[in-house]
């Protein structure tokens, strides 16, 4: 349990709130599960959704979840608190049916069901209010929302998530035919007799192939599988690799110089970005099947190494056109259907645009942050602005995935409240990750 601290007292300048988060995907459920045990602290968050949904156009029922479910919105920091993974199969009478099972992973469905779960049970999750915009006023963030409600607070958490990347090509020809790869499953649509193609080779793109291949509903003519990739390759796996997703391996990341943080982030791609082993296995024996075994169904054409670099209207169908990453041979294809497997990208918020002139940008237009995941800016130093899902750059290819959410969670919260209200202290790691000592970084910036 953390230890119990004296928050501020207020007076009649005083925020509302001592944390404010905006947006109630798993990264900010991790922060209010956590904050919840720190009654002395009002915190409250906000979504503009009715009720909580994560990953909804994507939840394929098979489909595993590619960190483990111990690294659940508490449990690494947190244990026994009553908003663990345990504590729901516990909750939900399934903990020894689960157990039996032997499950090296949990499905997405399942993890959603837990997620809904802990945010049925916190009371400081607010739904169905959309901010408008983040403002310094008074000495306190404020923000205000659709329904004119303003709240203030010393402390703003951004967890809006991240925007789906649109190639620019793909953008004239959105519609009812042309949609990413995030809205696959949230809307009806007819596959029958069509040619389909799904542009992006990493797991969403597989569960998608996979999907319409198999999904009796789904009746496609044709299936075209489109990735830059040179393979269409399995995640990296095993104890080793999985020494990267542990806040040490994070420490030393950020003490080293910005090239060498590039090449860490370019060269550890497969190991949070590939397809899982059970993805792979599927699919490939049914490509196999329909390759040599069956005959009059849907033809599955697997198109590697390739770049989409334009796309037009060919009659009711569309025209691709691709180039070889590697002889930059241009080729064509015709399709009916193209969904965008394609990504997302961090982003701020559109609220944040009045805030905008006072933060201190990355060259890529992302807000700087430091190890606690504050945004550097230049106002008081008594208000913070926290960002969740914009620090690929600051932290890693930890950063975007689930597996550190709670030590992340912590981490913002010791920084709130100025102490170690989570004991985030590691044992001496398994592997001595490459780092700069601090004097010497400092001695790089620091005149002689």
């Amino acid at each position: 349990m953390p230890q119990i601290v004296k928050m501020p007292e207020r007076n009649q300048h005083s925020s509302a709130y001592d944390l404010l988060g905006l947006g109630i995907g798993p990264f900010n459920l991790s922060v209010a599960a956590l904050a919840q045990s720190i009654p002395q602290m009002r915190t409250a968050f906000f979504d503009q959704k009715q009720e909580f949904k994560w990953h909804h156009g994507l939840m394929f029922s098979g489909s595993i979840l590619q960190t483990s479910f111990l690294k659940d919105l508490v449990t690494p920091v947190e244990p026994t608190s009553p908003y663990s993974f345990l504590a729901f199969l516990v909750e939900k009478k399934r903990f020894y049916d689960f157990l039996a099972g032997g499950f090296t992973g949990v499905t997405r469905v399942e993890f959603n069901e837990y997620l809904a779960w802990a945010a049925g049970k916190m009371s400081n999750l607010q739904w169905g209010r959309s901010a408008q915009d983040a403002t310094l006023k008074d000495d306190a963030l404020t923000v205000t929302f659709d329904d004119g409600r303003v709240v203030s607070s010393k402390n703003l958490v951004i967890g809006t998530g991240m925007t789906p990347f649109l190639p620019h090509w793909s953008q004239p020809h959105l519609g009812e035919n042309c949609f990413h790869a995030s809205n696959y499953l949230s809307q009806d649509r007819c596959f029958d007799n069509k040619c389909v193609t799904v542009i992006g080779g990493g797991q969403t793109g597989a569960e998608i192939v996979l999907d319409l291949l198999t999904n009796q509903q789904r009746k496609p003519k044709e299936v075209l599988w489109i990735s830059n990739l040179p393979r269409f390759s399995p995640l990296e796996e095993g104890g080793f690799v999985d020494q990267v997703f542990t806040p040490g391996y994070v420490s030393s990341y950020q003490s080293l110089p910005e090239r060498s943080q590039l090449q860490e982030v370019a060269s550890q791609k497969l190991a949070s970005d590939g397809l899982t082993p059970s993805t792979v296995d599927e699919l490939y024996a049914e490509v196999y099947r329909r390759k040599h075994l069956s005959n009059n169904e849907c033809n599955i054409t697997l198109l590697s190494g390739r770049n989409v670099i334009a796309m037009e209207r060919n009659g009711p169908s569309y025209q691709l056109t691709s180039q070889s990453a590697i002889s930059e041979q241009v080729e064509q294809q015709q399709t009916d259907i193209v969904v965008l497997a394609t990504g997302a990208r961090p982003a701020l918020p559109d609220f944040m645009e009045p805030l905008l002139p006072r933060l201190s940008m990355d060259e890529n237009g992302l807000p700087e942050l430091d190890s606690s995941y504050k945004l550097a800016w230049d106002g008081p130093k008594n208000l913070q602005i926290f960002g969740l899902n914009l620090g690929l750059s600051s932290h890693g290819i930890v950063d975007p995935q689930m597996s550190l959410m709670a030590w992340r969670a912590a981490t913002i919260l010791n920084r709130v409240v100025g102490s170690e209200l989570f004991d985030l202290d590691e044992d001496e790691q398994m592997i001595k990750w490459p780092s700069v000592p601090q004097e010497s970084v400092l001695a790089q910036v620091m005149p002689a």
